[in-house]
């Protein structure tokens, strides 16, 4: 169906704009930047809180929304986003645009209102995620890895939001999230092979499931364990693990690496689908140990 074949009912206007601005994705995005806030934060300011949620929130949804406006034509190919909005004709370009842009104001201006450092680099990662990684994923692998640095942003930006000030700690969550990302994204790239290659997406290191993209996400996702304890050893300034956590971060690191081996034995769908999960486990519990960790610290 065309996307200018408009059809919507107040009842899936709500959906649809979830469905458009990637809701679930959002949301992860903003637990990582409040994670990152609280681990830069002396103390907690809520009102800074709620502006970094909201305002994190506008950005990515103006990313997601525009990165369906430029890939509606692939969407329609591809059987997990036949359905989108745009591409199943429930929404039109210009409403999808005017979201997009709405948000992309609307999320600079409010990240703003925290401090300039954290609008700039709420702006460096639309910037790239909507002109550099989504015209790149029809043409390189290479794609993931420009995608990866404002996939990184997130963690960071809450440090950057909390003190105003760029520096070897909010570097250390860049790179924690940065280096995740591959074994991640490979693990999604590698699960839904078949869908991407309907929509010409190279999303693989090698373009294709075989030993040798399997084992740079086996190398990746030790890399990633590594990186992430490298605050254990206190070189990152005010931004410190405990031994304790540092073995929590490790335990989960390894079953996050069980996965990777198990895929490239595997080398399957399924193996990957599970790796995506654990992927997805790891960041999620990595950051609630920092800041658990942070502030057992700062009672007792």
């Amino acid at each position: 169906m065309s996307s200018t074949g408009v059809h919507t009912s107040s009842a899936s206007i709500l959906t649809d704009f979830k469905e458009i601005t990637k809701v679930r994705l959002a949301v992860s995005v903003v637990f990582s930047s409040i994670a990152g806030y609280f681990l830069g934060a002396d103390s907690i300011d809520f009102v800074t809180v709620f502006l970094l949620a909201i305002g994190g929130y506008f950005m990515v949804g103006a990313s997601n929304a525009y990165n369906q406006i430029i890939e509606r034509d692939l969407d329609a190919l591809m059987d997990r986003t036949k359905n989108r909005p745009i591409p199943d004709g429930r929404m039109s370009v210009s409403t999808a645009f005017l979201i997009a842009s709405v948000f992309t104001i609307a999320g600079l201006l409010v990240l703003y209102i925290i401090n300039p450092k954290t609008a700039m680099f709420g702006a460096i990662s639309i910037f790239l995620y909507v002109s550099l990684y989504t015209p790149l994923k029809t043409k390189t692998p290479l794609a993931v890895f420009v995608g990866a640095i404002p996939g990184a942003i997130p963690f960071m930006l809450g440090w950057v939001a909390a003190t105003g000030d760029f520096s070897i700690e909010p570097g250390t969550l860049f790179m924690i999230q940065f280096f995740w990302q591959f074994p991640h994204f490979w693990a999604i790239g590698w699960w839904l092979y078949d869908d991407y290659r309907k929509g010409g997406f190279f999303m693989l290191p090698t373009g294709r499931r075989d030993r040798g993209t399997a084992i740079q996400i086996i190398l990746y996702t030790v890399w990633t364990i590594l990186v992430s304890l490298i605050p254990v050893f206190g070189v990152t300034g005010k931004l410190f693990l405990s031994p304790v956590a540092g073995v929590i971060i490790l335990m989960l690191g390894l079953g996050m690496l069980f996965y990777s081996i198990k895929l490239y034995k595997e080398k399957s769908a399924e193996a990957a689908k599970k790796l995506m999960f654990a992927s997805v486990s790891y960041i999620t519990l990595l950051q609630i140990v920092y800041v658990f960790d942070k502030f057992i610290r700062q009672w007792i």
